[in-house]
């Protein structure tokens, strides 16, 4: 074990341990991390504070689909932080327009508002399926409704808790906003059922990742493209985890050939450098916002744009599409392999996978710190759950290996 590294800002030197003991009375509680402490990374392994090595098998939840410090996003920020960072949307910059074009032809939409966190792209896709609903359908003012699935994630604010079917994030945080309708995920039935003339969209992650990784029957997404199509709503496909390569594709909406008229994106879209996230859409579904009506002072930054553009011009390559699909049969069979050895089911696309541990083996987090103390690190989710994401840049190698860990973790 190497001695700990020096702190930036203090000529004190800790260790792993102080440091966390440091945070507990300084920091909000709103967060359970493992306790690993961070201090370099490169690719698809990071280093903690005493020099230990650990797998990164988490990737940010998909915000590093292109592992830590991708050279080539790393050149980016910093040719663009030696030259302009922030002009706020006051201005106009000269690398917004690159960035606005290459990601609406990369998504097959028209038009790009950017913004910075995922948050922030569905409280904005909320917005504009309600302007959208009063400008063009024609729904009455205030009672624009929109259509969401139980066991959603889409963020934590408080307009997004009050359609979280996630008690923990909702208790103690209302009064909440009205004008959403829950139904069960990958049930047509409902969802027809509970859209009518008030409908302003629907809105849908393709995959559900903080649930555990939910894949829906095939024919959902066609359904729900179908359904809104028919009802006279939009789709509003929520891509912020399930985006930008994760799945094999672009955009998993891509496996039933669905488009959208609306994807939210952002989490891989910053490179794991700058937070960047967008709402891309048809052209007469953005169009409805005028000056003044929606902002954001960073949203659209020169270094975001920047990131964002070298994110996008990897992906127009198809190479880490590709990646995803050919490793992501990897990490199948691999699970496939473990199924009644301790997995007592899982759920894949691409390099994506909720992976359900035998309860009489261990809760998820117990599953997680036992990973982290063989160099794995992992996040768990509801019961014994654990979430498979790495880096797009994993090797056969690596990823073989991490699974052969589980193995060894399970016996």
């Amino acid at each position: 074990m190497t001695a700990p590294v020096r702190t930036q800002d203090s000529q004190e030197t800790r260790g792993s341990e102080e440091l966390i003991r440091a945070e507990e009375p300084v920091l909000a509680h709103n967060y359970h991390p493992l306790p690993v402490v961070v201090a370099r990374a490169e690719g698809t392994w990071v280093e903690d504070v005493e020099g230990r090595r650990y797998l990164d098998m988490l990737a940010g939840y998909s915000a590093l689909n292109f592992g830590h410090r991708h050279p080539a996003l790393v050149e980016a920020a910093h040719r663009q932080l030696d030259r302009l960072t922030l002009t706020s949307r006051a201005f106009h910059n000269d690398r917004l327009a690159e960035f606005a074009e290459r990601l609406a032809a990369l998504t097959g939409m028209d038009m790009v508002l950017p913004m910075n966190t995922g948050a922030e792209a569905v409280e904005s896709g909320v917005k504009v399926a309600r302007k959208w609903a009063y400008d063009v359908k024609g729904v009455p003012a205030d009672r624009a409704t929109i259509v969401v699935a139980a066991d959603n994630f889409h963020g934590r604010t408080t307009t997004i808790v009050s359609f979280s079917t996630d008690e923990t994030a909702r208790a103690g945080f209302g009064p909440f906003t009205p004008g959403f309708r829950i139904v069960p995920y990958n049930d047509l039935a409902a969802l027809e059922a509970a859209v009518d003339e008030t409908t302003a969209a629907v809105l849908i992650e393709p995959i559900q990742g903080e649930a555990g990784v939910i894949i829906p029957d095939d024919g959902y997404l066609t359904g729900v493209r179908e359904l809104t199509r028919r009802k006279g709503c939009l789709f509003l496909a929520d891509e912020i985890q399930s985006g930008l390569g994760r799945t094999g594709g672009t955009l998993a909406v891509e496996h039933e050939s669905v488009v959208p008229d609306v994807v939210l994106l952002g989490k891989a879209l910053g490179g794991g450098i700058v937070p960047v996230s967008a709402v891309v859409a048809r052209r007469e579904v953005l169009g409805v916002l005028h000056p003044g009506e929606h902002g954001s002072t960073f949203g659209g930054n020169p270094l975001a744009a920047a990131v964002g553009t070298a994110v996008v011009e990897l992906l127009e390559t198809g190479e880490f599409q590709r990646r995803a699909t050919e490793l992501g049969a990897v990490l199948r069979d691999g699970l496939t392999g473990l199924v009644g050895k301790g997995v007592v089911g899982f759920r894949s696309r691409g390099l994506w996978a909720g992976v359900d541990i035998d309860p009489a083996l261990g809760t998820g987090r117990e599953i997680s710190e036992r990973l982290m103390r063989e160099g794995i690190l992992v996040k768990d989710t509801h019961g014994s759950t654990i979430r498979l994401a790495p880096p797009l840049t994993i090797t056969r190698e690596e990823l073989e290996g991490a699974l052969g860990t589980l193995e060894k973790v399970l016996r």
